[in-house]
């Protein structure tokens, strides 16, 4: 039944972008991560819920300071990012998290940005990517500079979130034992 509450969320996003014309706002990992944990919560997907669960954290960063910051707390837009880390860190300590899930998070962070770039107008620069960061300019000299920049730096947060969170919350025995198993 938690599933149900990020899937609140991600639809009241998605009505507030539909209401103001920019449905393409829906991909930024944050909004679509409500929609992965939702999916990982329901279908009992761990993996899902740990990607979810670990990008809720910098989305939440990002948000706050380039939305909240600059353009005031939207209603939808709260519940997306501060519901959605509750939710995210609930189920977090209820599946645990493994040392490798920055690497699926990282994967999850790689197809989003090519479906970003393809399916969102650049205008939106959606998980910035179409153009360098507005006041980021004079830093690169090219966008793929500074993307191949944002892309490490997103990995070794990921890295850093998921050292974090397996110290708190580590998967459980009964877990690691049956993916040995499998392999």
């Amino acid at each position: 039944m938690l599933g149900v509450f990020p899937l609140v969320f991600f639809f009241a996003q998605a009505a507030h972008y539909w209401r103001i014309q920019q449905l393409g706002h829906m991909l930024w990992m944050c909004n679509i991560g409500d929609l992965l944990l939702a999916l990982g919560l329901f279908f009992r997907q761990p993996v899902l819920i740990r990607v979810a669960g670990i990008w809720m954290i910098p989305g939440f960063v990002i948000w706050f300071r380039f939305v909240v910051l600059e353009w005031g707390l939207f209603l939808s837009s709260a519940l997306a990012h501060i519901g959605g880390i509750l939710v995210g860190m609930i189920a977090l300590k209820k599946v645990g998290v493994n040392r490798e899930s920055w690497l699926y998070a990282f994967a999850w962070y790689l197809l989003v940005q090519v479906i970003s770039g393809l399916f969102t107008a650049a205008d939106l620069n959606v998980n910035l990517t179409h153009k360098i960061q507005p006041g980021f300019e004079s830093a690169f000299s090219s966008y793929w500079r500074f993307w191949l920049t944002v892309a490490a730096a997103t990995a070794l947060v990921l890295w850093l979130l998921t050292l974090l969170f397996n110290r708190f919350w580590p998967t459980p025995i009964a877990d690691s034992k049956n993916a040995e198993r499998r392999h």
